[in-house]
């Protein structure tokens, strides 16, 4: 008897949570499970920042894959997806190709170019570990060359970031706390250091209650961080970038530029017919591509809403929560079962401010400080537990506050 084929795409937190539930809900003559990712490792997304900043280390941030995962269980395949064919359900990588029965896309977000000149070939963006230590490798490459310089070029010692979402606030909390650090390895003077976010909206952290942005702005501002409201980025050059505010055109010397500010859905996506809103693949209430139930959606990547009909704004949260609805659809579905429906709940907002200050909406209190970095700590730390058990959690955990 031919076993069915579960393909997995993706091991971000959707993809990982998905294939370690399967793995324990499944027995070995059930199916056959397959996890294409493009690393031999997962990664923590929502620590990308201190990666970048260089406040951890990048292996602190990564679990190997065949750690976590039951190898007489999952075939994984390090590979990159290049096309999903619906009509021969087959999965065409850079390396082979693969027929699936039932799929599961986890393959989250690309970074968007916006058509902004020169964006693509001059900015930096923080989307993976080797992404966010190149930032931090090229600032440190950019002080040790000021440093160096008889001629010094005051330019690089700009950062701009471009974005004033969650991830650019948390990178500028986090590079600011960090830079006194980086000044006195390199004999620089911290006050010649200049970091600025570009924001298009009126304030910071759009999404979030206006109390919260105000106080993440505020506590930027006060250790050092210039924040530009209602700028539009219009060109990024090498060694600076051009911005207009209220019609008028203003530019920054600059040899680090980092975006920040937008992203796309994987072009597979489309090509495959499927249905996309805000660049996410439709799914209907069991996680179900609406365009073919062969194809489960989770994460960053599914577009699901709550009962008003807004958004659920993808978080490492939602994507847990959808994951364990997946795995166990799957599991209905080749036992001939009633599939079950996600219930799609508001996550909470959240953004850290460095390591001892941030933002958060919890069960609709607002918290700030401390008290928001220690509710941060004990979401990723619980997440691990849930991956990888107390061996995963004392290895890569952390307990600072805690």
């Amino acid at each position: 008897m031919i076993k069915p084929h579960i393909v997995i795409l993706g091991a971000g937190y959707g993809g990982i949570m998905t294939a370690v539930k399967l793995q324990k809900q499944l027995g070995k003559n059930e199916a056959e499970i397959t996890l294409v990712h493009k690393y031999d490792y997962h990664f923590q997304a929502s620590c990308l920042h201190e990666n970048a900043a260089g406040t951890r280390h990048q292996d602190r941030s990564k679990i190997k894959i065949k750690e976590i995962i039951n190898r007489s269980k999952i075939n994984f395949i390090i590979d990159e997806v290049v096309s999903i064919k619906r009509n021969s359900k087959k999965i065409k990588l850079k390396n082979k190709e693969l027929h699936y029965d039932l799929l599961v896309i986890g393959l989250g977000f690309e970074p968007r170019a916006e058509g902004i000149p020169g964006l693509d070939e001059h900015a930096y963006s923080i989307t993976d570990i080797n992404s966010a230590r190149f930032v931090r490798e090229h600032i440190e490459y950019n002080f040790a060359s000021y440093a160096n310089a008889e001629k010094k070029d005051e330019s690089k010692l700009n950062i701009v970031i471009g974005g004033g979402g969650i991830l650019g606030v948390e990178f500028a909390g986090e590079l600011i706390n960090q830079i006194p650090e980086i000044c006195r390895e390199f004999d620089i003077e911290k006050t010649q250091v200049h970091i600025s976010i570009l924001e298009e909206s009126k304030s910071l952290l759009p999404g979030f209650d206006e109390k919260l942005a105000h106080y993440a702005a505020t506590s930027l501002q006060s250790r050092g961080v210039e924040i530009i409201h209602q700028a539009k980025l219009k060109e990024c050059q090498d060694n600076k970038i051009i911005y207009e505010t209220e019609g008028e055109n203003h530019k920054i010397c600059t040899h680090t530029f980092i975006w920040t500010g937008g992203v796309q859905a994987n072009p597979a996506f489309e090509k495959a017919g499927l249905a996309l809103k805000n660049k996410k693949i439709e799914v209907d209430p069991n996680m179900l591509s609406t365009k073919d139930d062969s194809i489960f959606v989770v994460g960053e990547c599914a577009y699901t809403a709550d009962e008003h009909g807004e958004e659920v704004l993808p978080t490492a949260k939602k994507a847990i929560e959808e994951a364990a609805v997946v795995a166990k659809n799957v599991s209905s579905r080749l036992r001939n079962k009633e599939l079950t429906a996600c219930q799609p709940v508001k996550q909470g907002m959240l953004a850290t401010l460095g390591q001892e200050d941030g933002v958060a909406v919890i069960k609709n209190r607002k918290v700030f400080g401390w008290r928001a970095v220690l509710v941060k700590r004990i979401y990723d730390n619980h997440y691990l537990f849930q991956l990888g058990g107390w061996q995963l959690l004392l290895k890569k955990g952390n307990f600072h506050l805690l």
